[in-house]
């Protein structure tokens, strides 16, 4: 993990992703496309996107409804909304919710959108599904930019995070999170657990430069 974040931070690789992203791009999948923006989590040059979304192709979403929680690009938003699925989608950059809404309206998608720090502005729901693509490198993020890779010193995105999802998962919600072995799993985890939550895994895919992971989110249920 320090290898990658040395790469991540390293001023040479910083100056090409920033001169890179200094304007939008756009990301494509199974025909459907989003125009990335500056200052918002790129898919272009990470795997994990891509293998989330390989693996919601799989699942049936129609007629289901679907959280991404920090949608960033809006890709996976979108995506599922094409497979038929009643999508709400948040972010904590406004630039990330007007670059999906105007993606979307563009493909004509209808995709409610909300600016919203983890569940801050999200009304407690059943949702069917809830997607999570999480910033998981231990640094301090400076701007808004930075949020989209960094999840603070300790590890503060993911004690908010595990904090406040308990109220949104039922019995019938499906929470999936996809980390890579290149993060600090172990105390991701002891986070998950100190909220009494579990991770199950349910997918995980090696590509050329590492491995991740898809992982259920449950509530732990102790007996009487």
């Amino acid at each position: 993990m320090k290898n990658l974040i040395r790469r991540i931070t390293h001023p040479v690789y910083k100056r090409y992703h920033f001169w890179y992203h200094r304007k939008p791009r756009k990301y494509t999948y199974n025909n459907i496309y989003t125009i990335v923006q500056p200052t918002v989590f790129s898919p272009i040059n990470t795997v994990s996107t891509k293998v989330f979304l390989d693996h919601i192709d799989t699942i049936e979403l129609n007629n289901k409804t679907v959280l991404e929680l920090g949608c960033g690009s809006g890709i996976i938003s979108i995506f599922s909304a094409s497979k038929g699925s009643e999508v709400t989608a948040t972010d904590i950059n406004v630039i990330a919710i007007k670059s999906l809404n105007e993606a979307s309206f563009e493909q004509d998608f209808s995709i409610k959108t909300t600016v919203s720090d983890l569940f801050k502005n999200i009304n407690p729901f059943d949702f069917d599904y809830i997607f999570i693509n999480p910033p998981y490198y231990p640094k301090r993020p400076k701007d808004i930019s930075e949020k989209a890779w960094f999840c603070g010193e300790n590890f503060e995105y993911f004690q908010e995070l595990f904090d406040q999802i308990p109220p949104y998962l039922s019995d019938t919600t499906n929470c999936l999170m996809i980390l890579s072995q290149d993060c600090d799993l172990k105390n991701i985890k002891n986070i998950a657990t100190k909220n009494h939550l579990s991770f199950v895994k349910i997918n995980e895919k090696q590509t050329l430069f590492e491995k991740n992971f898809i992982y259920k989110i449950i509530k732990n249920t102790y007996p009487k």
